[in-house]
């Protein structure tokens, strides 16, 4: 067997691809609960009976989709280059820095927000400036010389935009 074929089976396999993606998340100290938390504090002014439950369902809903799937693999793995110093100069220390005029790290989360239509574009826009619970967790951590996020952040911000969407468009 070569060292390809795995890879290859993961990519066929939904399931396995997901718990892959899953695992990138809880590595980077991100869980689906906290995100769900964040989709729950800017969702519930607008729906009484919204509990953390139905958030993460919606959460869980959006890592299902195999484009935010990618993303977060490849946000992942530029972050983990970064730390590791091996990305070509200027861009390592671009992305270590998180320089505010390096944008592909929205570019990348955009593709998730679009998921779920442009109220995601909205509430993405909401998130990034306000770093509500675990997003502000992931730009502090960065800010104290701890691990590059600087598309991680942006992901998680994106995932709850597009699970916050998704709940706008289940409740209209």
């Amino acid at each position: 067997m070569s060292m390809a074929e795995p890879k290859v089976k993961m990519c066929r396999r939904p399931e396995a691809l997901r718990d892959y993606t899953l695992k990138l998340l809880e590595e980077r100290g991100v869980t689906l609960r906290a995100i769900a938390e964040v989709v729950l504090v800017i969702q519930q002014p607008y729906y009484d009976d919204l509990s953390l439950e139905d958030c993460l369902a919606s959460v869980e809903a959006v890592i299902e989709k195999r484009e935010v799937q990618h993303a977060i693999i490849t946000g992942v793995a530029l972050d983990k280059m970064a730390e590791e110093n091996q990305l070509p100069e200027p861009l390592n220390t671009i992305l270590r820095t998180d320089d505010f005029l390096y944008g592909v790290d929205e570019i990348l989360a955009l593709s998730v927000t679009n998921v779920y239509g442009s109220i995601g574009l909205t509430n993405f826009g909401y998130l990034d400036k306000e770093k509500i619970g675990i997003l502000g967790r992931l730009n502090n951590e960065r800010h104290k010389g701890g691990r590059v996020h600087t598309f991680m952040d942006d992901l998680v911000a994106s995932i709850a935009a597009a699970a916050a969407a998704r709940i706008a468009h289940q409740h209209a």
